[in-house]
């Protein structure tokens, strides 16, 4: 790359000078774990030189013992990084959880989710925010909508496609009897403008509404809520957390590019299978996992075999290992990060 072109006055268009300088910082942070990595190892040979040449070799080699378990902890996140390499694995995502079966309980499933992702985003620091929510009659919700912005967000919520299955004793049943109910998750990449999906203004029913959300009385007085129908698929999307009627119609359509070229890239995958036939016989989108409460504590996913006792630490957010092993699954059987 020309020196001269980090400059954004380079490029005439403003905005491909933007993205150009997203794109060199996201190569650079990149790029930057890799270099530490490296000075790292580097700094415990150095110390071991020393070890060897000192007359008081245990202090070095002491050092040296202290920084192995962090250097082992940065390669081993570097070589699971490696795994998020499909095309969309660095992207913001959109995650959309749906109650099933189960009423009332289906919507505080729905609920007790909606927390659970949003407090493992809070403990990596991940942005997220609820941008839409349809309340259950009784209690929780019939409909969630998050968006997860932050590198590798889609690579890594990508595991939690499916159907999740709860089983505890119902808070909603006088007679305390166990019930089962279930939520489905399907999360989304959300694309880059440069990947934006043509759509046709005529296929489109947009509608307003009072926002049920936060945003004070004049979001109550005003029809900021923006629902949007794309007449040809039947994708529904709405929004309703941003006080502007515009900047809500602008989210939902983003949202409704992302689910289009979800589209495409799963009739993709539909020819490969018919071309490839039982070599891609694995179908991940259609397992879920187990939440029991009742008569035992077990969370399982079943795609993976991955399992913990302790179900209160995963309701609070702790995600990663069932993250962890999905992936890692995912890419024994299809030899790529890609999803």
């Amino acid at each position: 790359m020309r020196a001269d072109s980090l400059n954004p006055d380079f490029w005439d268009d403003a905005d491909t000078a933007q993205k150009a300088m997203q794109e060199i910082t996201r190569l650079e942070q990149a790029v930057a774990p890799w270099r530490n990595l490296h000075q790292s190892i580097e700094d415990a040979a150095v110390m071991l030189e020393l070890a060897a040449e000192e007359d008081d070799p245990e202090t070095y080699a002491a050092e040296v013992s202290e920084q192995l378990p962090r250097i082992a902890a940065e390669i081993d996140e570097l070589e699971f990084r490696d795994i998020l390499s499909g095309p969309h694995d660095n992207a913001f995502a959109f995650m959309e959880i749906n109650a099933g079966a189960g009423g009332t309980d289906a919507c505080d499933w729905v609920a007790m989710l909606r927390r659970l992702y949003l407090r493992w985003a809070e403990r990596r620091g991940l942005p997220a925010e609820v941008v839409d929510e349809l309340p259950g009659e009784v209690a929780g919700f019939k409909s969630v909508t998050i968006h997860f912005r932050g590198p590798y967000a889609y690579g890594n919520l990508k595991s939690e496609h499916g159907v999740h299955r709860l089983v505890r004793i119902s808070p909603f049943d006088a007679n305390k009897r166990r019930q089962t109910s279930f939520a489905s998750v399907d999360v989304i990449p959300e694309i880059e403008d440069t990947e934006t999906v043509e759509i046709n203004p005529k296929d489109l029913r947009i509608d307003t509404y009072l926002s049920s959300g936060a945003g004070g009385q004049n979001v109550q007085k005003n029809e900021t809520a923006v629902r949007i129908t794309h007449l040809p698929t039947g994708i529904v999307v709405s929004c309703q957390n941003e006080r502007s009627q515009l900047k809500n119609r602008d989210f939902a359509m983003k949202r409704l590019r992302a689910h289009l070229a979800e589209i495409a890239r799963k009739e993709q995958e539909a020819r490969l299978t018919a071309l490839r036939g039982d070599q891609r016989s694995i179908e991940w989108g259609n397992q879920d996992r187990n939440y029991v409460f009742h008569p035992y504590t077990l969370v399982k996913d079943l795609r993976t075999g991955h399992e913990t006792g302790n179900i209160i630490a995963v309701m609070d957010g702790e995600l990663d290992e069932f993250i962890r092993a999905y992936l890692t699954e995912f890419r024994n059987h299809t030899g790529s990060g890609a999803a």
